[in-house]
């Protein structure tokens, strides 16, 4: 324990045990940044552009690619001038709008895999009631819910983090904001703090969890009950690319912070944090546009359209 400080800025550390490697790991980085930032924006795009894909699924799934762009815009051009330049220093103000980010944007996604669960369940076990069930009404009101929710739950700690003081060296053992890392920089008593962000991060994660497992659990049986075998492969065909999604997901956030004690993991959070902000956002377009004939048909119909115009 030190004199708490009046904090202007931190130092983001990075990876130093590989920094030498700082102009490799800038030009890969670099790459998958460019390619999940346009992965994603033609997901959007399409979506928006092809009246085909005006259904529930395909909102859902670009809402989800606009919470990717938002994670990665806020993560990743740090991270590439870290691997650039070396350490980077962050200001007090800056980080905490990065810590706020990408805590809110990775909760609404965590709800909103929730709710693409219940459309694939309401799709594949109640098909004839889907268009009544998951009508514009109905999607609305979940996406609302999705972005609202998190507000006040993430809001609230984090103006009480931003009134913790701080001893020096003011140094992030991450290449980010994270909250975890930033616990661990403060002077005073956070144990509190650390469980109330464990019972949110429990809370969020958790609540996702269930809500899609109950989802799958009675999708897989609906599936198990179809008479052939094609109408099966069809079936399940539309929720695979969802659950290589969510597990990468899942994985990665409970490792990272489900946890109470985070003292002996800030390392290896550091690796798993990259798959949450630069493999997913890199395999979401990948899986979700190879693996599904509409969007892939879809986004070959709307490049000939556009050397059409040219």
């Amino acid at each position: 324990m030190g004199n708490g400080t009046t904090v202007q800025e931190f130092t983001l550390e990075g990876f130093p045990a590989i920094q030498h490697l700082g102009k490799v790991l800038f030009l890969v980085h670099l790459l998958a940044y460019v390619a999940s930032t346009v992965g994603n924006a033609v997901i959007i795009t399409i979506t928006c552009a092809d009246s085909r894909l005006h259904t529930p699924m395909y909102l859902f799934l670009s809402i989800f690619s606009f919470l990717e762009c938002g994670v990665i815009n806020t993560v990743i051009p740090k991270l590439l001038l870290i691997f650039l330049l070396g350490r980077q220093t962050i200001s007090f103000p800056a980080c905490l709008i990065q810590a706020f980010i990408t805590v809110f944007l990775g909760a609404v996604a965590f709800l909103l895999i929730a709710v693409m669960s219940l459309d694939r369940y309401v799709a594949i076990c109640k098909p004839l009631h889907y268009p009544t069930i998951m009508n514009l009404k109905t999607c609305s009101l979940l996406v609302t819910v999705c972005f609202t929710l998190p507000f006040p739950f993430i809001t609230g700690p984090l103006i009480k983090f931003s009134q913790l003081s701080f001893c020096g060296p003011l140094i992030i053992p991450h290449f980010f904001c994270d909250v975890g890392p930033l616990i661990h920089l403060s002077c005073s008593d956070t144990r509190s703090f650390e469980m109330l962000t464990f019972a949110l991060a429990l809370f969020i994660l958790i609540t996702s969890l269930i809500i899609t497992i109950i989802a799958y659990s009675n999708i897989v049986v609906t599936i198990i009950r179809l008479p052939s075998a094609k109408e099966k492969q069809r079936a399940f065909s539309t929720c695979s690319s969802h659950l290589i999604v969510l597990s990468l997901m899942y994985g990665s956030c409970v490792f990272i912070y489900v946890k109470p004690k985070q003292v002996n993991r800030l390392d290896s959070n550091r690796e798993a944090a990259l798959v949450n902000t630069v493999v997913t956002p890199l395999l979401n377009p990948v899986i979700y546009t190879l693996r599904n004939k509409q969007v892939h048909q879809a986004l070959k119909e709307t490049m000939c359209r556009m050397k059409i115009s040219r």
